[in-house]
């Protein structure tokens, strides 16, 4: 059986707290351990064309961590979720900044277009 030894994860972009710039960053895959040696798992959504490239090179960085415990990954989880949060009340117009992806989604409650119900086509 197959053991996980680390995390593969790319800098997707920046956002900030309270003044603070933090680093957003996506999980793209793993590295395993198997019966015939080290292998690497990606995602298959997972598009490098999509990760800045400020510098106009022709490679990205992956890094990679020792993979978190359940209780740390649920911790990182809600604090992730309370930044969500706080960073769509700080932004209720247009669009808001997704944590998981780096890209954006609109918002429900405004800038958006909803067909009026009392209209017929």
């Amino acid at each position: 059986m197959a053991q996980k030894l680390y995390d593969l994860v790319v800098k997707t972009g920046e956002y900030q707290v309270n003044g603070e710039t933090k680093a957003r960053y996506e999980n793209i895959g793993s590295v395993m351990q198997g019966d015939n040696g080290q292998f690497a798992i990606i995602k298959r959504t997972f598009n490098p064309a999509g990760v800045p490239n400020p510098d106009g090179k022709d490679s990205i960085i992956v890094s990679m961590f020792e993979p978190k415990s359940n209780q740390q990954q649920q911790g990182n989880f809600n604090q992730q979720q309370q930044q969500s949060q706080q960073l769509q009340q700080q932004n209720n117009t247009g669009f808001a900044p997704q944590q998981n992806n780096g890209g954006f989604a609109p918002q429900q409650n405004n800038g958006g277009f909803a067909p009026n119900n009392n209209q017929s086509f």
